[in-house]
């Protein structure tokens, strides 16, 4: 929460004030998107996306729009999100890549989902503002051998 005690954006979480650390304007950038989606607040997580923002996963690609509607609609929520690792984090001119391991719970039709998955983000910096325009999700495999190995 801000001073003020509203809720940061990604603009007042990182962008406005911070100092020209790239790396530690991203890092702050998704520790408060993963804030917003657990607080499952659509206008809150739409401000970290860019229009044309698609999410990859095992499904397919999901569009802005679509993902927007699914919490809006109260379809899909999220009740814990949490980096397992520090995330790696490149920047490329005004392109960056954010990638690290979460484990979130969510609730979509019904039905409880803990995942635990490799995430990459693709931001990118536009009138000093970084957006992200692509998510891909991959499952992570496990880390201990299978019971039956």
């Amino acid at each position: 929460m801000g001073e003020s005690g509203e809720h940061e954006t990604a603009e007042s979480a990182a962008d406005r004030g911070a100092p020209d650390d790239d790396h530690a304007r991203l890092a702050a950038i998704v520790d408060a998107w993963a804030a917003a989606i657990v607080a499952n607040d659509a206008a809150r997580i739409a401000d970290f996306m860019a229009d044309e923002w698609v999410i990859v996963s095992e499904s397919g690609i999901t569009d802005r729009e679509a993902f927007l509607a699914y919490v809006t609609s109260g379809d899909l929520t999220h009740s814990a999100m949490e980096a397992v690792t520090q995330p790696r984090i490149r920047v490329h001119g005004d392109t960056a890549t954010v990638t690290v391991r979460i484990t979130n719970t969510a609730h979509y039709g019904g039905r409880r989902f803990d995942a635990d998955e490799w995430t990459t983000d693709v931001f990118v910096r536009r009138d000093g503002r970084w957006r992200c325009v692509l998510s891909h999700i991959t499952p992570a495999a496990p880390t201990d051998p299978p019971p039956d190995a």
